[in-house]
């Protein structure tokens, strides 16, 4: 009791001295609420709401529940998770965060996943999404597309690395209850993934028309609070500057950055990534007299972290359900470190031989954020399934094949 009263003293207070802040500072505040705004529309709307409603119409009419049967063979026994967190995941990587904490919530209020089955989910598929990785990272920031393939690999290998760990969290709770006989629940069966669908739909019964009009309704909420927390914290990371706050803590990090074998000189760049992702990967290219290899280290590790920006918008999607935030958090710094220290095991052999990315030109990359990247992420969302398709079915013949001696020693 006594702690939770320190606390909302601490955010009373806190928000008191923001707002002093801001009307210390109103010139600069009213400009930063107007990127966020212009990045909140012409970047994340895009990009994320076709996203929200295929999901929520996908969801409707029982898609999901028909990949999660014929994921299961994979996605239960690398990351202890059921087969539809295969759909999370490949939505999750192919449009960025943080589209998988809302599919996980969902999933979560249809009892598709257990409490720490979704927190597990969660913890690992939220991600930056590739065209902003490479067309505006990559691209756009650094200006070498040879830097997408070190940067992808770290940080989406760094994604898989998390869910392999995580799946050691609560590894006692139960896990989703199997409404099947144990025989048919392990064996890859495309008749009962069509009977998983079409249940679904019964259950659901809504019609066509009101399931778009509540996934639109949802969606555009969603997007409201999304836009929100981006202008909020576009605000306060604009005022802290102003003010010098900012400048503690990169003396701080100037300090404790050489400690840890890396450059003074990217304190700028990390610290402005802990609060916003763009921001921070923008300011990891721009020092002068780096190493590359230093420089996208912390890139990815802004990416992985994602900024305190999506964590708000994660939290806030998390708190419609029972999912804790804290296991969350937890992952998003452990991915940080992991993506940064696999860019560097990794850079001579990437760099040295890896082609540069011919998809964008500087100039489009510059236009890429927005509705031009929506068929790309689509396209990429439906290779993903097919890829985890095809290692499910992979996954469930190397289990049978390995199964076939100890039947006959038997």
């Amino acid at each position: 009791m006594v702690i939770k009263r320190m606390v909302a003293f601490f955010l009373l207070m806190s928000l008191a001295a923001l707002a002093v802040l801001m009307l210390r500072y109103p010139e600069q505040s009213w400009q930063a609420g107007v990127r966020g705004l212009a990045i909140w529309w012409d970047v994340l709307f895009p990009s994320l709401f076709p996203f929200f409603v295929i999901s929520e119409i996908m969801l409707g009419f029982g898609i999901v529940h028909f990949l999660g049967k014929l994921l299961d063979p994979l996605m239960k026994p690398l990351f202890r998770i059921p087969g539809s967190g295969g759909f999370v995941l490949a939505m999750g990587f192919a449009s960025g965060y943080p589209v998988s904490a809302k599919l996980a919530a969902k999933l979560r209020e249809q009892r598709l996943v257990t409490r720490e089955e979704g927190e597990r989910l969660v913890a690992f598929t939220t991600s930056s999404d590739p065209i902003f990785l490479i067309g505006a990272v990559s691209v756009g920031f650094f200006g070498n597309p040879k830097l997408a393939g070190a940067l992808a690999l770290a940080h989406y290998g760094g994604a898989l690395l998390i869910g392999g760990i995580m799946r050691f969290y609560r590894a006692g709770a139960p896990g989703t209850e199997v409404r099947a006989d144990a025989a048919s629940s392990r064996r890859l069966s495309l008749k009962q993934a069509l009977q998983a669908m079409h249940q679904a739909r019964i259950s659901d019964g809504r019609s066509l028309g009101e399931l778009l009009r509540q996934a639109v309704v949802s969606s555009l909420q969603l997007m409201t609070v999304v836009g929100g927390l981006v202008v909020f914290f576009s605000v306060i990371l604009e005022i802290l500057t102003a003010s010098g706050v900012m400048n503690a803590l990169y003396a701080a990090l100037r300090w404790l950055l050489p400690a840890v074998g890396l450059p003074a000189e990217l304190a700028e760049a990390i610290v402005g990534g802990l609060f916003e992702v763009t921001l921070g990967a923008k300011s990891s290219a721009a020092p002068e007299g780096i190493p590359l290899m230093y420089k996208a280290a912390a890139a990815v590790f802004i990416l992985s972290w994602g900024g305190l920006s999506v964590h708000a918008q994660v939290a806030s999607i998390l708190n419609s359900s029972d999912l804790r935030y804290l296991p969350f958090l937890f992952a998003r710094f452990l991915h940080g470190l992991v993506a940064a220290a696999l860019l560097l095991l990794i850079w001579e052999p990437v760099m040295g031989a890896a082609p540069a990315f011919g998809l964008f030109s500087p100039a489009e990359a510059a236009q890429l954020p927005g509705w031009r990247s929506v068929p790309a992420a689509f396209r990429l969302a439906l290779a993903l399934v097919l890829t985890l398709i095809i290692l499910s079915v992979l996954s469930r013949i190397i289990h049978r094949w390995l199964a076939k001696p100890k039947k006959y020693l038997s």
